[in-house]
């Protein structure tokens, strides 16, 4: 890999998707996402039917008992943790799929929350380069992407009444299933195509689900991360990329430090 690819897609990246590094506000309760298409609002689950009333009349978190339950600096080891600033947010009015069933994916995936939340927080995880990692090799190329081995991950908490958040989630495993293929995403006038969704592992909370997402975006191949998990009436959703494994769309791992974390803080 050229280090001067890596810093090319970088800038692609930064143009790409700035609701994937950096979100919405740290704590909001907003109706924005009401004009989203059905595809982005969150369908009926069959799982859990039974617990009937005890689950339908479930009251989501407030923005202050969300803050508390964010994860904060400190609690992640090798990774600094900041709360995402209001001049980065994003809605999901602004990211846009070319099939409706894909949009609930295409929002998670670019930072912004699924349906309307009654209180959401944001927080941005980057970890740290190994150190001394660039001097482990000769190979000035490889020693460029040890350097820019740094895994950047948007989490956001967003509450739901009732079983919001466990239709929110079964929701977005429909839409990975459905649009595996691929599918052309509009985020606020920068366009992007989702080539392939691949189901991989993780674990957290009551229910969980990730995925590799493989885009392109102006010739660039990119990798990006989606994981997912509910505890109680609280989805959280975890967007990642990789600056080192940007260029050709090379993979890396979930950030499992992050998403344990978080999943530990909301049991």
């Amino acid at each position: 890999m050229r280090p001067t690819a890596i810093r090319r897609t970088a800038v692609a990246a930064t143009v790409m998707s700035l609701a994937l590094l950096t979100a919405a506000c740290g704590s909001d309760v907003d109706g924005k996402d009401g004009g989203k298409a059905a595809g982005s609002s969150a369908q009926p689950s069959e799982k859990g039917a039974d617990k009937g009333a005890d689950q339908a009349s479930a009251k989501a978190l407030s923005a202050a008992e969300l803050e508390k339950v964010s994860l904060a600096q400190g609690d992640v080891e090798g990774h600094k943790i900041t709360k995402a600033g209001p001049a980065d947010a994003i809605d999901a009015k602004d990211v846009t799929a070319d099939k409706a069933a894909c949009d609930v994916f295409g929002d998670l995936l670019m930072g912004a929350k699924a349906g309307s939340p009654a209180a959401s927080t944001q927080r941005k995880a980057v970890s740290e380069p190994k150190k001394g990692a660039d001097k482990d090799t000769a190979d000035p190329e490889e020693a460029f992407k040890a350097a820019f081995d740094i895994t950047t991950t948007l989490t956001t908490l967003a509450s739901y009444d009732g079983k919001g958040a466990e239709e929110a989630l079964a929701s977005l495993r429909t839409a990975a299933t459905e649009c595996a293929g691929g599918f052309a995403l509009n985020v606020a006038g920068e366009k992007q195509k989702v080539t392939k969704i691949a189901e991989a592992q993780v674990e957290g909370g009551e229910e969980a689900a990730a995925w590799t997402v493989s885009v392109e975006s102006g010739g660039d191949k990119m990798t990006f991360k989606l994981t997912a998990l509910r505890q109680g009436t609280t989805l959280a959703s975890f967007s990642s990329m990789n600056l080192a494994a940007m260029d050709g769309g090379g993979d890396y791992d979930l950030p499992t430090a992050v998403i344990g974390a978080q999943a530990k803080k909301l049991a």
